[in-house]
């Protein structure tokens, strides 16, 4: 009966082997059912770059312009009154929370 089992065995690990493989081509975390959900993360992830590289170089030009070879007066007096809170007397102010 063992001699029987001995010629037996290897077949038997390489099939739980295989299922064990198999299982978890599909079901891991980078397995096949998982793929709509990476491309959905993979989407927002994206969205989310494109969103903070226009804020980005939002900053940019609004740093460019803080710069002593080309300072924006307009951008200087906006960001003196915000900061210090003065405003001129024929300004009207729109106070918004952030």
């Amino acid at each position: 009966m063992l001699a029987r089992f001995q010629t037996y065995a290897p077949t038997a690990l390489l099939a739980v082997l295989i299922a064990y493989f198999a299982f978890h081509a599909f079901t891991g975390e980078r397995g096949l059912l998982m793929r709509d959900q990476r491309d959905a993360t993979l989407a927002a992830r994206k969205a989310e770059l494109k969103r903070l590289e226009a804020q980005r170089n939002d900053l940019e030009v609004r740093a460019q312009l803080l710069r002593d070879t080309s300072l924006s007066a307009d951008l200087l007096e906006e960001r003196a009154s915000s900061l210090l809170g003065y405003v001129g007397p024929r300004d009207y102010v729109i106070r918004t929370s952030r």
